[in-house]
């Protein structure tokens, strides 16, 4: 695999992955970060809307935390959700089978928390063969000492550290086009 195989998004091989942003754990989060947070995934799930990118949303235990923070869900519409109990995405059986099913080799990450169920969840893609993107203005954790820590571990695995924009524009790959003009918006 080339360097760039492994640094550069493809979006016909990508597929968007916002775990557990969810109404009672947001209120947990410092609320300057999260608003960036939520700011950053909804410019991913707009980009990825654009671009024909599927999206996976997972839910932590619905019952005790909430759902899907609306403001997502909405930029989401036509995104498969799934509830699971495991930590890792991976512990859903539907979640698997439907990343599988989407043929994608290249797993964009996004949500909370970084310590738990992001990290869980990267190992498990890492170990299962995918190239994950982790990116890092787009996951959080209650502490920043947890967020730093995960985010090692998750750059040891292999995965590769990203920002948002930096996702999109790979994504995009050209100015002056149609997508470009309406996507590169999201960011000014």
């Amino acid at each position: 695999m080339s360097v760039k195989d492994r640094f550069f998004l493809e979006r016909d091989k990508a597929v968007l992955v916002v775990i557990d942003v969810q109404e009672k754990l947001c209120v947990a989060m410092d609320e300057k970060v999260l608003r960036k947070l939520t700011r950053n995934i909804g410019i991913l799930l707009e980009s990825a809307a654009e671009l024909n990118v599927p999206v996976l949303i997972t839910e932590q235990y619905v019952k005790g935390l909430g759902a899907t923070l609306p403001e997502l869900k909405e930029k989401a519409a036509m995104a498969s959700c799934y509830e699971k109990m495991a930590f890792s995405c991976c512990g859903s059986t539907e979640f698997v089978e439907k990343l599988k099913a989407t043929g994608r080799t290249q797993v964009i990450i996004t949500g909370m928390e970084t310590h738990v169920c992001v990290l869980q969840t990267v190992i498990e893609l890492r170990d299962a063969g995918f190239e994950v993107h982790i990116v890092k203005d787009a996951v959080m954790s209650r502490s920043k000492h947890n967020w730093q820590t995960a985010i090692e571990a998750m750059t040891l695995t292999g995965a590769v550290p990203t920002c948002t924009e930096s996702a999109m524009f790979q994504l995009l790959k050209v100015a002056g086009t149609e997508e470009f003009k309406k996507l590169s918006k999201l960011v000014r």
